[in-house]
């Protein structure tokens, strides 16, 4: 069972969907403490922090995806790939800074309330946009 879930390759989509859950927390991870750090630590304003952690979070969420996520590969060309991952991670970017901009200016939330609300909305698009279009 640990095997199937951790190590093993697999087109198991519930597999897979595990596997996404436990790469997007640490994409997540370096994502959330990295705009908290900007924000609050150097004063950056809190949508341009929340742009440069998105992209370090994307980074991880890359690396993983392509090394444990996702075993198939609809690309044999991996600057293709990259390049289409990072389309969808652009795509990712203009979501997550309408979505904290929405919430923490229109509806008033925090910043940090506001990009947990954006993390639950990017992810979903995020995986089936890779799923379909990368990764089949």
């Amino acid at each position: 069972m640990i095997n199937k879930f951790f190590k093993a390759q697999t087109d198991d989509i519930s597999v897979q969907i595990f596997r996404y859950i436990i790469s997007g927390a640490a994409a997540c991870a370096v994502d959330y403490s990295a705009l908290f750090t900007f924000t609050q630590a150097f004063k950056v304003y809190y949508l341009t922090s929340a742009a440069i952690a998105f992209m370090l979070g994307a980074i991880v969420s890359y690396i993983l995806n392509v090394v444990w996520v996702f075993d198939r590969r609809t690309f044999v060309d991996r600057r293709l790939e990259a390049l289409i991952f990072f389309s969808i991670v652009i795509a990712g970017l203009f979501l997550n800074h309408y979505c904290i901009q929405f919430f923490t200016e229109a509806m008033k939330l925090h910043y940090l309330g506001s990009k947990i609300i954006s993390i639950i909305v990017v992810s979903a698009v995020n995986f089936s946009a890779r799923k379909y279009m990368l990764f089949r």
